[in-house]
């Protein structure tokens, strides 16, 4: 068997074996590169007023507390926390998936909503279906079949190519010295 039918039975059965894991990584990382631009994804960062922090870490968790539907009692109700000093706010992430902006000036809460792209980043990765097992057994090795595909395709690309690009310059003919106009001498 040649190494091109070998190249292209391979291209087609690794893309049918990946197909699964390939679309989900496709699906949910379109959804991640919008998330800025789709606050369904990811809320929207609202400014605050100034850009100096006025409030501590426990002022931002006082302002949290006061969210009602929230029920923060204490750290322990926090994910993580980001702070954009430049932005003159706090991000506050919970554990039951809403973000919390604070005012670093006032303290006052800015916007509340849902954040979904810590969601769509663990569906991405395959963290979220079974752990480290489903995102380094399934989706890792998804992603180097994409990256055989990606080498195969070009390999599939590049060999008639060339070989047109060949056949092109062995059709020039040859100048021989012969060539001169008849009647001429």
């Amino acid at each position: 068997m040649s190494f091109n039918v070998l190249n292209r039975k391979i291209h087609y059965w690794i893309g049918f074996a990946a197909a699964l894991p390939l679309i989900v990584m496709i699906g949910s990382g379109l959804l991640l590169q919008a998330k800025k631009q789709w606050t369904w994804v990811q809320p929207a960062e609202v400014r605050g007023t100034g850009t100096t922090p006025v409030l501590d870490l426990e002022g931002v968790l006082a302002s949290v507390k006061t969210v009602p539907g929230m029920n923060v009692q204490s750290w322990a109700d926090v994910n993580r926390l980001d702070v954009r000093i430049g932005r003159g706010m706090a991000k506050v992430w919970l554990m039951n998936g809403y973000e919390v902006q604070v005012d670093l000036g006032t303290g006052a809460v800015l916007q509340t909503a849902y954040r979904r792209s810590d969601l769509i980043e663990s569906i991405h990765d395959g963290s979220y279906f079974a752990g480290d097992w489903t995102k380094l057994g399934l989706f890792l090795p998804a992603g180097v079949v994409v990256l055989l595909l990606w080498l195969s395709g070009m390999r599939m690309w590049w060999v008639p190519f060339a070989a047109k690009r060949a056949r092109a310059r062995r059709a020039i003919p040859a100048r021989s010295e012969s060539s001169t106009p008849t009647g001429r001498t």
